[in-house]
């Protein structure tokens, strides 16, 4: 790969942009980052490809070498020009200037797999940080037909994401991200991979769209809800946050759904499988009906 730090360099000041504090923009200039990205991926030309927040385009002009179409999602104005200018001579680039979070993702992916015939869709993307919970979970929980999801994002928001439930570094969005795909670790990226350089390390993390869930729940809507309920008083236990948050009519209901499940009534919520918070889930609904 040629010099990425002196060609981002001609291209800021060619253009006179200097990043975007508000948007989170650090731009990429490490090419062994943006390769090992571009491997992980694993893109043929069946493969359609959506790239969130491109910027200046260091990883789209790579995306474009091995992807039948790679589609672009920038909300940035100023880098719409430096994308058109850049890309304007490749026949399998396209460029929306949108808010990703707005965009009809289900509408875009059957249109094109219809007109096109691709086989795959993957998400690549060097998320904005400020924002990468969102996407994730707009990603996930709009069921798009999409293959995997390679992100490089903050390593802490990552280490959470990836993690396997009942690990320390569980939160309520790791039970989110496992309902939904199969995930792993690709690379620790330095601070001065980027500039400016960002304050925190970032981690290249890949997901595998599961084709089934791995548990069986009545209702994914209300288990996420009772997980989000068990985290928001993660210093208690889950007997006592589950009650507060009114999952639990009250202690003793509380007692008897942890009993039936063989559950400690000491445990917090960190320690739980996926599958116990569905037998929770369950119980729950019973009772309700």
């Amino acid at each position: 790969m040629e010099n990425i730090l002196e060609e981002t360099r001609f291209i800021m000041k060619k253009y006179n942009i200097k990043a975007n504090k508000s948007l989170g923009q650090n731009f990429l200039i490490n090419g062994s980052v943006i390769e090992t990205i571009v491997e992980s991926s694993n893109l043929k030309k069946e493969d359609l490809v959506i790239e969130i927040g491109p910027g200046l385009g260091t990883l789209t002009k790579y995306l474009l070498e091995k992807a039948g179409k790679v589609i672009c999602i920038e909300l940035d104005k100023k880098m719409i020009r430096i994308l058109e200018d850049r890309f304007n001579l490749y026949n399998n680039f396209e460029l929306l200037n949108q808010d990703v979070l707005k965009v009809d993702l289900k509408k875009l992916i059957k249109s094109e797999k219809e007109k096109y015939n691709f086989k795959n869709v993957k998400i690549v993307a060097n998320l904005p940080y400020y924002i990468t919970t969102p996407i994730i979970m707009k990603l996930l929980e709009e069921k798009l037909d999409l293959n995997n999801i390679t992100v490089m994002i903050q390593k802490e928001v990552a280490d959470r994401l990836i993690a396997t439930p009942g690990d320390k570094e569980t939160g309520a969005i790791t039970y989110s991200v496992y309902y939904y795909a199969t995930s792993e670790g690709i690379l620790e990226v330095p601070n001065d991979s980027f500039i400016p350089e960002p304050e925190v390390t970032s981690k290249v993390i890949k997901l595998n769209i599961r084709k089934n869930p791995p548990v069986e729940v009545k209702s994914p809507k209300v288990m996420f809800k009772i997980i989000k309920s068990a985290f928001m008083q993660r210093r208690k236990t889950l007997l006592n946050a589950l009650v507060n948050t009114k999952v639990f009519l009250n202690k003793e209901e509380g007692l008897e759904i942890l009993k039936e499940l063989e559950l400690a009534e000491d445990i917090r919520a960190e320690k739980l499988k996926i599958e116990d918070f569905a037998k929770i889930t369950n119980k729950i609904l019973e009772k309700t009906i």
